[in-house]
């Protein structure tokens, strides 16, 4: 972008920007002349893609700001106008940084075109707003959060109808019209959108229903009320919006939860962790050391928006961090096990994973004679299957995806970490009544169907040389792929952008997966191991999923350092090509 061009899009901005901390933002570093960080929040706009939005906060068309929000709520506010004379949208926000204020700038736009607003006065957990669409008809719904994300990041996802994230028609249809979307916009005063009746507080509306919800996900409500009293539960909200009903719905079932003090009010800037991410073993340590201080049964960590659930249990004098994978084993097979115990299981029960989630859920899902279902990553797609079994008439019991995001009721469609760490305690009161710990459990399912274990790569490449980079990646991948992983043959590579299966061994071609386009190469090994390799949707970076196994029968503590040596030869592969 060259000098003058540049200079317009400033002017341009700082004339449409009304927000005098973005506007003092953006000037400080025009004063700086600090061209390479101007060229980054101008050399595109914040791209509203499949999702919604999600970016580094500040002033510029690449950032996430009020202007922002003003112009992509307007293009939502069109589309939601074109479909329907009457309608509605459910917004909610989470601890980040202007969070706040953004909920604010969309519901005033939204209003201002004559759309009803159900906004909530305070933090609320993302699920919470695919419930109330879902509960109140709403057409379409809101949430402000970058999810786990950095601090200096914060974001904007969009529902439909049916509680599920965006997908087609309605999210390209609804890019387009932000993309249309051009200059000063049209907005309201809050006085004004309350006085019209435009702008509805959702708290009193929603928070009582949803928490009944939650508690009606029991399958054990007398063990809970009954031995609860007994567990003891330490949680970390990690600074984010899981704290009130996180801690209300287990206490009202008896459960007495011990909060981390140091993260358990909300703070943008989340001052004790790098990443406010329970995937991520520094951001538990806080919670490990209270756990380790209080001897808790368990400990429960969900991430700014809670929707992400992480849990550690102890072993012997320490505590172990499970993984999603693991814990999504473990909430399937109490889920399934349950519903066979009461008899609700049938032909038509089903359970959603996505294409990186271990295989080993898979198998303990068809051992109870649910059948499952794969979808592309995101929970999105996850919603949608929910949705198309309205129509088939199967039963969704169960789904989830290997980055700590599950959903255990078909009455939430986005992942729901409030839900299902209600279900992870009841499942460990379960598993102690029956004389075992929640690792003893697992260990059992790995000495019934072989140990398996999952690894993830990631590497940020940011701004505009970042993104060439990731395109550069998977063009060279798809184009020439390897022949071996950590010295394992690769004998298929599945494209799920051209739907293709390509069979290394003899070099053809097979047009075979039926799921949407996506940028994401799958390569299956000889001995059953698997590697995906995917540029994240959300953050700039790129992934690369590896998942081995060995077989039933062996000492699990053989399989174990047989599985660990593939993935450490794996991965010394992936970081060799990351080098290039």
């Amino acid at each position: 972008m060259d000098q003058k061009e540049l200079d317009t899009k400033i002017s341009d901005y700082l004339k449409f920007e009304e927000h005098s901390h973005f506007v003092k933002d953006l000037q400080q570093v025009v004063d700086s002349k600090n061209t390479e960080e101007l060229n980054d929040r101008f050399y595109m706009d914040l791209e509203f893609g499949t999702g919604g939005l999600r970016g580094v906060i500040g002033g510029g068309y690449n950032r996430m700001n009020p202007y922002i929000i003003r112009k992509s709520t307007t293009g939502l506010a069109k589309y939601i106008n074109k479909m329907t004379n009457n309608g509605s949208v459910a917004i909610a926000y989470d601890s980040r940084n202007f969070s706040e204020l953004f909920a604010e700038e969309a519901a005033l736009i939204l209003c201002a075109n004559g759309i009803k607003v159900y906004l909530f006065s305070s933090l609320r957990p993302t699920p919470v707003v695919s419930y109330t669409v879902r509960k109140l008809s709403c057409t379409a719904g809101i949430v402000v959060t970058a999810s786990h994300n950095p601090a200096e990041y914060n974001g904007y996802k969009v529902y439909w109808s049916d509680g599920g994230q965006i997908v087609p028609p309605h999210d390209i249809s609804i890019i387009n019209e932000v993309n249309a979307v051009s200059g000063k916009v049209l907005t309201m005063s809050r006085d004004e959108a309350a006085s019209k009746g435009l702008l509805i507080n959702a708290d009193k509306i929603i928070d009582e229903p949803y928490v009944d919800l939650v508690k009606s996900c029991s399958f054990r409500p007398e063990l809970m009320s009954s031995e609860g009293k007994n567990l003891k539960v330490v949680y970390t909200p990690l600074h984010g919006a899981g704290t009130m009903l996180v801690e209300r719905t287990l206490g009202e079932m008896g459960i007495d939860v011990i909060t981390v003090p140091e993260q358990r009010e909300p703070d943008g800037d989340f001052p004790t962790v790098a990443f406010p991410n329970p995937e991520i073993v520094e951001a538990m340590e806080l919670g490990l050391k209270l756990a380790k201080k209080e001897n808790a049964d368990i400990l429960l960590g969900t991430d700014p928006d809670a929707d992400r659930l992480g849990i550690a249990v102890p072993e012997g004098d320490k505590y172990v961090l499970l993984s999603g994978n693991q814990l999504g084993v473990l909430l399937g097979d109490y889920i399934f096990s349950s519903l066979k115990e009461k008899g609700s299981l049938n032909g038509r029960s089903a359970f959603v994973k996505t294409i990186v989630t271990t295989e080993l859920q898979r198998l303990v899902a068809t051992s109870y004679g649910v059948k499952s279902y794969d979808v592309l990553t995101g929970f999105k797609y996850i919603a949608e299957k929910i949705k198309e079994f309205e129509k088939t008439g199967e039963k969704y019991v169960f789904g989830g995806e290997e980055s700590y995001g599950f959903l255990v009721t078909d009455e939430v469609r986005d992942k729901d970490a409030v839900s299902a760490a209600f279900l992870t305690v009841e499942l460990t009161l379960y598993h102690r009544s029956m004389g075992k710990s929640v690792l003893d459990r697992l260990k059992e399912i790995w000495e019934e169907f072989g140990y398996f274990e999952e690894l993830l790569i990631s590497r940020y490449l940011k701004g505009e040389k970042g993104k060439a980079q990731m395109e550069g990646m998977m063009s060279s991948m798809r184009n020439t792929p390897p022949s071996k992983f950590g010295g394992i043959s690769v004998s298929f590579m599945k494209d799920y952008k051209t739907g293709e299966t390509f069979n290394l061994e003899n070099g053809k071609k097979e047009k075979n997966i039926d799921l949407p386009s996506a940028n994401v190469l799958q390569f299956l090994l000889q001995d059953g191991s698997m590697v995906t390799i995917r540029p994240s949707g959300t953050e700039p970076k790129i992934k690369f999923y590896a998942s081995c196994k060995a077989e039933p029968g062996k000492d699990l503590e053989v399989s174990k350092k047989e599985v660990s040596e593939k993935l450490k030869k794996i991965e010394e592969d992936v970081d060799e090509f990351l080098k290039q």
